[in-house]
């Protein structure tokens, strides 16, 4: 294929010269265009749609102070926490970027949370999004791998015993566990072998594969377009010219809308890092301010907030706890073989039998693993989980809100009880908050297409604000 330079009148200023070069070479205009100036979306967007702009804000933000960091930190287990003090003490305006980059982490979390509860409420995991949805599901399990990498780096005592105990639960696994967590660590216990592959994974290998996922999570949404309250797709409704008559451009419309909730972020941001970057012990836990110690283990391990509602899960899988298991996975079963072939039936019976014997053959602990990566993996089915002839909330039958509203209680509550010491009454609270957890996904085939439904509007409702 020949190569035509792009023409450009005679008159043309220097900068539309230069930008028709570029454009010869590489598609920069055609870019723009495609992702933002002439990318329409839904015109009826509310506060819940600031929260994936201020995600990539956030990534931003980690990035640029993570370099910032790793120019200063060392790897190394006799002088990471030391490296860490000198930051904080020595380097100037060190203890800013430090504070930066631990409260970029929470609130990477908080952002990303409130992001994917808005494609709950709405519907966005719907067809034709369901791609859309499994890469963002992708980069919150990376986000949850970078995070647990970075906690292990500042060689705190919390740091260290959090991935003593997160590592060795890999060891659960049947067969492969043991060498498997050894594999993880470098070592018979974590040292130096650990924190150099985690400091490797945590700023070279994670982040590109982060940042790869974002773009494909951007491209695959641009390429079937933005969902909105209503859950109306706006390309069913074009104009003579092709445009969504219930669209409008990005920009500038939505990048300035984006730039106040940019606005809003940074002064709360700002003010955690300057008043609160411990934020009472949840961002930063008084006891990673000490040295690890391999001989004094912390009087309670707990994670950091954003992982304390699996963490949660984890802890309440005890060997009691198996019997209910089993009672829940038979009636899930059963109500999944109502007027299925004697097939499918003798499959499930199957199953149930072999669940039974992997409750006496396997111990809790692992249960406990797999409960806690079941609890994160089966987000990803949530496109053929959700049986309802809507995608909206607003569209839904009111008990529907209730069951979300239980959803949200009991995740809150599962982490707060994931950050607290074990007792017998949190764990019976922690138990029956795990069995709703996995209910409203298991359960949504049957209650998410039940109810009277709302009429769908052909036209999205917009209130000019």
């Amino acid at each position: 294929m020949a190569f035509h330079e792009k023409e450009v009148p005679a008159n043309a200023s220097s900068g539309e010269k230069l930008l028709a070069w570029v454009d010869s070479r590489f598609p920069l205009t055609a870019t723009i265009k495609g992702h933002l100036t002439e990318y329409y979306a839904p015109k009826n967007f509310n506060f819940w749609y600031f929260f994936g702009s201020l995600a990539i804000l956030v990534l931003a933000l980690q990035i640029i102070t993570g370099i910032f960091l790793v120019m200063h930190y060392k790897p190394d287990a006799e002088k990471a926490f030391q490296s860490v003090e000198y930051i904080m003490r020595e380097v100037p305006w060190g203890w800013l970027v430090r504070y930066m980059h631990s409260t970029g982490a929470s609130m990477f979390f908080i952002v990303v949370y409130m992001h994917m509860f808005r494609g709950l409420i709405y519907g966005s995991y719907r067809k034709p999004r369901e791609l859309v949805w499994m890469f963002g599901c992708a980069i919150f399990l990376c986000l949850m791998a970078e995070a647990f990498f970075g906690y292990l780096l500042p060689w705190g005592q919390m740091s260290y015993w959090g991935a003593q105990v997160i590592v060795n639960l890999f060891s659960a696994i049947p067969l492969i566990g043991p060498d498997l967590s050894l594999w993880i660590r470098g070592d018979y216990v974590v040292g130096d072998a650990t924190l150099n592959r985690f400091f490797s994974f945590h700023v070279i290998a994670i982040p590109l594969v982060l940042v790869g996922l974002v773009a494909a999570h951007i491209v695959a949404l641009h390429e079937v377009g933005s969902n909105n309250p209503d859950g109306i797709e706006i390309k069913e409704n074009l104009d003579s010219k092709g445009i969504p008559l219930d669209g409008i451009p990005f920009h500038p419309f939505y990048s300035v809308h984006d730039v106040m909730g940019v606005g809003v972020f940074a002064m709360i941001f700002a003010f955690v890092v300057f008043f609160a970057p411990e934020m009472g012990g949840y961002f930063l836990e008084a006891n990673n301010f000490v040295p690890a110690n391999p001989l004094q283990t912390p009087p309670h391990i707990a994670p950091v907030w954003y992982f304390t509602p699996f963490y949660s899960m984890l802890r309440a899988t005890t060997s009691e706890f198996l019997i209910p298991m089993w009672i829940f996975a038979a009636v899930m079963f059963w109500m999944a073989s109502r007027g299925a072939a004697m097939r499918t039936k003798a499959i499930f019976a199957g199953i149930l039998l072999a669940l039974g014997l992997g409750f006496h053959f396997f111990d809790a602990k692992f249960w406990g693993v797999l409960v806690m990566g079941g609890s994160v993996v089966i987000f990803f089915f949530l496109p053929w989980l959700d049986n309802s002839p809507v995608k909206s909330i607003r569209y839904r039958p009111d008990f529907h809100k209730y069951i979300y509203g239980v959803f949200v209680v009991c995740f809150v509550i599962l982490g707060y009880l994931g950050i607290q010491p074990p007792s017998p009454t949190a764990e019976k609270i922690a138990q029956t908050c795990t069995i709703f957890y996995f209910s409203f996904f298991l359960a949504m085939p049957y209650w998410s297409k039940m109810g009277q439904f709302k009429q769908v509007p052909d036209r999205v409702i917009f209130a000019a604000h």
